[in-house]
């Protein structure tokens, strides 16, 4: 049998990436970009809430229950994208934005995944590579640095569609779920800030 070229396997973290996008979009959040990438690395998902969000005080999405619920420190972020763009003040204040950024790594796994649904995959290393990507990010948009932001990770998961197997692994307290090319794909967990910026000062 002839090995088939990568691009015949199907993405199944992309779909997953997708199910997260639409249930954000569908809580009010607005999707920026998709994969964005650096030399750094890759951020799945960066939305932006146009206002602030619950654990901020003023109303917000609808946020799911469980998880971390404070915002992560943002300033290093600040500081990184300042630093890069290298036009401001030491000392000049940047005004207030009633605006959420929010950078998600989205983890989708099937049954049996040995990394805890992606979870343990996020190290030390991961965190800090999503950070300085974000710090990238914010360089190349100045007029979002001054946006509350945080690190959410979404957790994902999938499992084929069987015509054998007819009955699917029920998945009660799915935030969102969706049907895609034989997969049902369950977002089992939103975990808002998940950690801080683990970007060097």
């Amino acid at each position: 049998m002839a090995n088939l070229p990568p691009s015949h396997y199907l993405d199944i973290g992309s779909l997953g990436e997708d199910l997260v996008a639409q249930w954000l979009e569908s809580t009010g959040w607005e999707i920026l970009h998709r994969r964005f990438a650096c030399r750094w690395g890759e951020i799945d998902i960066i939305a932006q809430y146009p206002g602030k969000t619950e654990e901020q005080g003023n109303s917000g999405p609808p946020q799911p229950e469980g998880g971390a619920t404070a915002l992560s420190r943002s300033a290093d972020l600040k500081h990184v994208a300042l630093g890069i763009r290298g036009n401001k003040g030491a000392g000049e204040e940047l005004p207030t934005q009633d605006f959420t950024l929010a950078f998600v790594e989205v983890k989708t796994r099937k049954s049996g995944n040995w990394d805890a649904g992606g979870r343990s995959a996020i190290t030390v290393q991961k965190q800090a590579k999503i950070s300085r990507t974000a710090g990238i990010f914010l360089a190349e948009y100045p007029q979002k640095a001054d946006y509350a932001c945080r690190f959410d990770v979404a957790i994902v998961y999938c499992q084929r569609i069987s015509k054998l197997h007819t009955e699917l692994t029920v998945v009660p307290d799915a935030l969102a779920r969706a049907s895609a090319a034989g997969y049902q794909f369950y977002l089992q967990e939103y975990i808002l800030a998940a950690f801080d910026s683990a970007i060097d000062s």
